[in-house]
């Protein structure tokens, strides 16, 4: 039988997004109200505007998210390990960090995996969560399967599939894909990139996805509303 996702469960998944360039203190100030209304997972903000969204969800349960090495992931490690630290001292209990794309492309698998451990280790000295990013648009079969098993080794906590600035985002496949491989081991998935519709959420989470990453967060609450009145 296939499981029965309420409004309570769907919100729950949700890491609440704005990570546009062009977002505004406001803009930020209105995605924890709605976080706060619908009672998301997270808010997931740029580093400029951490303070921001700690201070205003600071009597909630609701996770504070920001990007390390983004949106390319061609920062230099030691820059995404000051960007972390900055990142936890501003009040960010999540991280999610963008690999080094072109060294796993050119199969500098040892590159890689010295970049995420680097900010892992200080995530999780901070006990902090991290996500990797692997931008899987830009990617073959056979290069998530080689990042999927790094993050596995790294300790990293999250597989994420997007940064939402590709031309493409999470597929049901992909999803699949690191389900299998990551069955049974400590590491979940987050999908992101172009989940804009309940449905499609739900798709997601039925794949194996254990958190969902969108600016849609309220349509998809809405969305789900609807569908339960008819």
């Amino acid at each position: 039988m296939t499981k029965k996702i309420t409004i309570q469960k769907i919100a729950g998944y949700i890491d609440h997004t704005n990570l546009k360039p062009n977002a505004i203190e406001n803009d930020i100030k209105k995605l924890c109200i709605e976080a706060k209304k619908y009672d998301f997972h997270s808010v997931c903000v740029s580093p400029v505007y951490i303070e921001l969204a700690s201070e205003s969800l600071k009597d909630t349960n609701i996770k504070i998210c920001s990007v390390v090495g983004f949106p390319a992931g061609h920062h230099r490690t030691e820059v995404k390990v000051c960007e972390a630290e900055k990142a936890l001292d501003a009040g960010a209990t999540e991280l999610d960090m963008v690999i080094q794309i072109g060294y796993l492309i050119d199969s500098n698998l040892k590159a890689v995996i010295n970049d995420i451990e680097s900010v892992a280790r200080i995530c999780h000295h901070r006990s902090a969560l991290i996500k990797v990013i692997i931008e899987t648009a830009y990617l073959s079969r056979k290069e998530k399967i080689n990042a999927t098993n790094l993050i596995l080794k790294s300790g990293a906590d999250y597989i994420k599939t997007s940064t939402g600035f590709a031309d493409s985002g999470a597929t049901v496949g992909d999803i699949k894909l690191f389900k299998q491989i990551l069955k049974g081991t400590h590491v979940k998935i987050k999908a992101a990139g172009g989940i804009r519709t309940y449905t499609r959420a739900v798709e997601m989470i039925r794949a194996g996805a254990d958190r969902i990453g969108t600016s849609s967060g309220v349509s998809i609450v809405q969305e789900e509303n609807r569908i339960k009145l008819y």
